[in-house]
């Protein structure tokens, strides 16, 4: 569901894109943040959410990525954006990890469902977003987090896609990746048609790892990072540029990642991923 381009330098992101649908909406500012929000872990600071509402100010992202949030950290923040980035309409979408002694859902130890999200402006004008989510079959079953993606189709214009991928085992998370981009991305595209797709997330997989994120990114894809475990991989058709890591001021233990994608408008082949 997401993709990027452009030819500005860092100084010269964009800040006023139309809605996903409108005239010039072909270039998205996407935003990719881990929270660490859940409240268990040792970087847990209480000021994540706030910290990044003030990045959402600042940015003025059309699409965010979250990671490491409790439910209502999205509402929190899709108030943001639909603070910041007025026109069009805002929506959300999360999707809980599993819990697989309780079979049950993860929480935050506020009580509330620990996961994952999406934000995204678009024109109110268009047909509400469907919302894919699931679980990998792919996990270490020496966590009893399960691992989790989330897709959010905008009516043939976007396919964007977040997860947080297994942080005890290379192998697992490599697994997860090789899913949802040679499996899942695919039966959404089979099921609703081409769409340029963007997935950031928090991927724990690094370029020179072991193993190696470039190992699950498809021929034709590109595919940036922060420098570490946080990655955006886009379809051949959408161009990524100016990106960089935004401070997230000792909130959490991971920099914000944000950059400018641009869509070319072409629907690209259908890729497949024998192998993967």
């Amino acid at each position: 569901m997401l993709a990027l381009v452009c030819l500005l330098v860092v100084a010269g992101l964009p800040a006023g894109s139309a809605p996903l649908g409108e005239p010039g909406s072909g270039t998205l500012r996407v935003l990719q943040m881990n929270l660490c929000n859940s409240g268990r872990a040792g970087c847990y600071t209480g000021r994540a959410v706030r910290q990044a509402a003030d990045v959402i100010a600042a940015e003025r992202p059309d699409l965010v990525t979250l990671n490491e949030i409790c439910r209502d950290d999205v509402e929190t923040l899709e108030r943001a954006l639909r603070a910041a980035r007025p026109g069009g309409t805002v929506v959300s979408a999360f999707h809980a990890a599993g819990d697989r002694p309780n079979a049950a859902p993860t929480y935050c130890n506020n009580g509330q469902p620990y996961g994952i999200g999406l934000l995204t402006r678009l024109d109110a004008r268009g047909a509400r977003p469907t919302v894919h989510r699931g679980t990998y079959p792919a996990q270490d079953f020496a966590d009893p987090e399960e691992r989790v993606w989330l897709c959010l189709r905008a009516a043939g214009l976007l396919h964007a896609c977040t997860t947080h991928l297994a942080n005890t085992s290379g192998d697992v998370a490599l697994a997860q990746c090789a899913q949802l981009v040679g499996a899942v991305v695919p039966a959404i595209r089979r099921d609703g048609g081409y769409a340029p797709t963007v997935l950031a997330g928090d991927l724990n997989l690094r370029v020179g790892g072991t193993p190696d994120v470039r190992s699950c990114v498809p021929a034709g894809y590109r595919r940036i990072d922060d420098g570490a475990r946080q990655q955006m991989v886009t379809t051949g058709d959408v161009m990524i540029c100016c990106q960089r890591p935004v401070d997230m001021r000792g909130t959490t233990d991971h920099p914000a990642l944000l950059a400018t994608v641009s869509i070319d408008g072409e629907p690209g082949a259908d890729l497949r991923f024998a192998g993967e």
